[in-house]
């Protein structure tokens, strides 16, 4: 390390559903940690993506989208977005350069009014626009909130990209390093591993709504051949559902389990067994004693 002093903090992202949070959380960062899917409202916890170089360490906090909430669970994430931005260093607003201004990103503003943190607007999905907008979509932004930066990126080619770390690691504070070097997520393997299943459950079935799923982790276990066991559950809202996860013969859960093994064993390192079940627990999403078996606990934050 050299004798410049060491930077840390804690990072939010918010915006809308779908504006490339975790798209940008995983180009960052290198590794697939937050799911990413076409489907707004993927992201519920608070996933943690930690970068780190020489002379800083970023910790990324990717909030569930802050939006009007529909039913408990949406109440829920809408408390751990808005507490999320009471406890980082810097808020990063990050907004869909093609689709521009909406009644969510006003939504957003009002909420950031009420903090003291200091702001940049991202304007992420650069490569969709011509050039010649973007002065249009900055002005219009500028005149609601008074940011500190606004830097335009594509996360998904990248442009830009490295200029907003540079630009966060000049606000964030001299402090320690968080987490060891190669660590890049403060999450337990298992609920990475529970959201990949959902990853791949969302992406197969695209007629069904993301917030009717859940994943649960039933048991992972190591055998003595070193090959990792896991068995976990989807829980679905209704019968319907349950027959389209499955699907004809088993094929769809058969799919499921193909992709996600792939991806948990990259993240594990290890060959894996993964045993799927699908259970239908009704209208799960507004009891908050299912809300607590699926991980959702109000009293943590």
């Amino acid at each position: 390390m050299s004798n410049h002093t060491f930077k840390s903090g804690f990072v939010s992202i918010i915006g809308r559903p779908n504006v490339g949070k975790s798209t940008f959380l995983n180009r960052v960062i290198g590794q697939k940690i937050a799911i990413m899917s076409d489907k707004p409202q993927t992201t519920r916890n608070k996933i943690q993506g930690v970068y780190t170089e020489d002379e800083a360490q970023i910790v990324f906090i990717d909030t569930p989208g802050i939006h009007k909430p529909k039913h408990k669970l949406g109440d829920f994430m809408m408390k751990v977005a808005q507490n999320t931005l009471k406890e980082v260093d810097l808020v990063l607003f990050m907004v869909n350069a093609a689709e521009g201004l909406g009644r969510g990103d006003e939504f957003i503003i009002e909420r950031l009014k009420e903090t003291k943190t200091p702001v940049f607007l991202v304007i992420n999905k650069i490569d969709e626009i011509h050039p010649d907008e973007l002065f249009t979509i900055i002005t219009t932004y500028k005149d609601l909130y008074p940011f500190a930066e606004i830097i335009p990126i594509s996360a998904l080619q990248g442009n830009n990209v490295e200029r907003l770390l540079e630009q966060i690691k000049k606000v964030l504070p001299e402090g320690p390093q968080y987490y060891p070097a190669d660590q890049v997520t403060d999450h337990p393997e298992r609920f990475i591993i529970t959201e990949l299943i959902r990853e791949k459950v969302l992406h197969s079935t695209r007629e069904e709504i993301p917030h009717s799923i859940a994943v649960v982790m039933d048991s992972m276990q190591k055998r003595d051949n070193g090959a990792i066991y896991v068995g976990a559950t989807i829980i679905v809202e209704r019968d319907s559902q349950k027959g389209i996860v499955i699907g004809k013969q088993g094929k769809m859960l058969k799919e499921v389990g193909r992709k996600a093994r792939a991806d948990i064993e990259a993240l594990l390192g290890s060959r894996v067994f993964l045993e799927l079940w699908v259970k239908v627990q009704k209208d799960w999403r507004n009891r908050s004693s299912h809300l607590r078996d699926y991980g959702f606990r109000e009293d943590e934050y």
